[in-house]
C-alpha cells in the first residue's frame, strides 16, 4: 500500500504533532508540528522538516543552528493524527541548547530541572 500525507489526520490548522524519538537510545527528543508539505520533504530529503507556527515557514532542523536531524524512521498512530520520527541527532534537539526537550519532570509536587544546556 503506498502513502501520502493526505491520508493524514490534520488539526483545523493542517497539522500534525510529530515526536522526534533518538533512534539508536529511544530517547524522546522534541515535540514540533507538521503540515503535508512538511511530511514530503521530509521523506523526499531525509532531513526533518517542521512547520514553524510562529514563522509561519518550513523549519528544516539543523538549518540554522547546525543540530541536524537524519531520518532513520518515518510512524504514525492507529487514528494517523500523530508522526513518530525516529531520527539521528546531531547536537541538541532544544532551542535551549539541551539534548531534549523534556528536562524538567514534576517529582512530590516540585519542578526539577534534569539537564542543563550542552
Amino acid at each position: 500500500m503506498s502513502f501520502s500525507p493526505d491520508q493524514m489526520v490534520f488539526n483545523d490548522a493542517g497539522l500534525i504533532p510529530a515526536i522526534a524519538q533518538e533512534a539508536e537510545s529511544g530517547e524522546v527528543l522534541m515535540m514540533a508540528w507538521m503540515n503535508a508539505d512538511s511530511i514530503r520533504k521530509t521523506l523526499d530529503t531525509g532531513r526533518v522538516t517542521y512547520w514553524s507556527r510562529s514563522r509561519q515557514e518550513f523549519w528544516v532542523k539543523g538549518d540554522t543552528s547546525g543540530h541536524v536531524q537524519e531520518l532513520v524512521d518515518f510512524r504514525f498512530d492507529c487514528d494517523a493524527d500523530c508522526l513518530l520520527v525516529l531520527v539521528r541527532q546531531t547536537g541538541p534537539a532544544c532551542h535551549t541548547g539541551r539534548r531534549s526537550c523534556f528536562y524538567r519532570a514534576v517529582r512530590d509536587g516540585e519542578t526539577i530541572e534534569l539537564s542543563t544546556p550542552l
